[in-house]
């Protein structure tokens, strides 16, 4: 993903709030790009409970960002990724965040089951 002129902030670097979009983006864009999550018309969504990220080096525009995403839980209704950001070639990732999904029921919004198609995809994540 690349980074875009306005993530820098007035310190020369990319905010950390577009360290979390980036997040978000790698999970969904991973989710649609396997066919298991239509964003209009999925009628269970998963939805973000939690967060945190652990910051080792700067990035900046107009940087490159390399995804790495795992999964390191899957429950029945919830999932924890692992995604890590990486600057342009850099062997070592500049951040290291967790995303945790919660499943609903789009309608209702309670919590709902993690349907199978998307437990198939996830559990190829967290081999």
């Amino acid at each position: 993903m690349p980074t875009r002129w306005g993530d820098n902030d007035s310190y020369g670097h990319v905010n950390n709030v577009v360290y979390y979009a980036f997040f978000d983006s790698a999970v969904n864009q991973h989710l649609i790009e396997h066919g298991v999550l239509d964003i209009a018309k999925s009628e269970t969504v998963g939805l973000v409970v939690e967060t945190r990220c652990t910051y080792f080096s700067s990035m900046g525009f107009p940087d490159m960002v390399k995804v790495g995403l795992k999964v390191v839980y899957l429950g029945k209704s919830s999932v924890r990724y692992e995604i890590a950001l990486f600057r342009n070639d850099e062997k070592e990732c500049s951040a290291l965040g967790q995303f945790v999904h919660v499943y609903v029921d789009r309608a209702t919004n309670r919590p709902a089951p993690v349907p199978e198609a998307v437990r198939a995809v996830l559990q190829s994540l967290a081999d």
